[in-house]
């Protein structure tokens, strides 16, 4: 079984939403605006692109990502790899064909499927709504969080706010950098 892997840039509150500058948002781009930048706090995310094997995004994320990230150099490694956008309404057509193999999964239950099959681990990048749904359904597996010294109030959350019984995690990993920014790796204890 494959692991699935939800890595987020989260505030002290949980907040996820438009870190690296997205419009619409009033704390858009508090990642580098509200924080010193130490580049050791991010060597998570370029660990991340070598370890993953597939990369999994809910639609919003996979349409905010898709026109930009196959040209970055940073995000070389996740061009190669194979992609699956979480979708009951996006459509063949409008995938970017820049970005490589791209399937588009229809459900949770496609989800399921696909952590059976032979690979390595599966990551999904922001995609707070899919994010809700694994948890919620039990499919993700390890959590890579770089959590912010940031109150941020409103915005999208990391968590559901199901009510459901505890899940217990374990850290498995942690490292507090001269910004504040703390690296926490948790596995779902089944």
């Amino acid at each position: 079984m494959r692991t699935l892997i939800s890595t987020a840039f989260v505030s002290l509150d949980g907040v996820m939403e438009a870190p690296g500058g997205e419009p619409g948002y009033r704390n858009s781009g508090w990642t580098f605006k509200e924080v010193e930048f130490v580049p050791e706090a991010y060597a998570l995310k370029e660990r991340e692109q070598k370890e993953a094997a597939a990369l999994l995004l809910g639609r919003t994320s996979y349409e905010a990502f898709s026109p930009v990230w196959p040209d970055m150099a940073e995000f070389a490694d996740y061009k190669v790899m194979p992609k699956y956008v979480v979708s009951t309404t996006l459509t063949a057509d409008a995938l970017v064909s820049t970005w490589g193999e791209t399937t588009i999964l229809r459900s949770l239950d496609e989800v399921a499927a696909l952590k059976e099959t032979e690979g390595g681990p599966i990551i999904v990048h922001g995609s707070a709504t899919l994010n809700h749904g694994l948890a919620d359904a039990g499919l993700i597996d390890r959590y890579h969080l770089l959590v912010f010294p940031l109150l941020l109030g409103a915005g999208k959350r990391l968590f559901s706010a199901a009510d459901k019984d505890a899940q217990k995690l374990r850290l498995t990993e942690h490292e507090v950098y001269a910004n504040g920014v703390q690296k926490q790796v948790f596995d779902v204890v089944r």
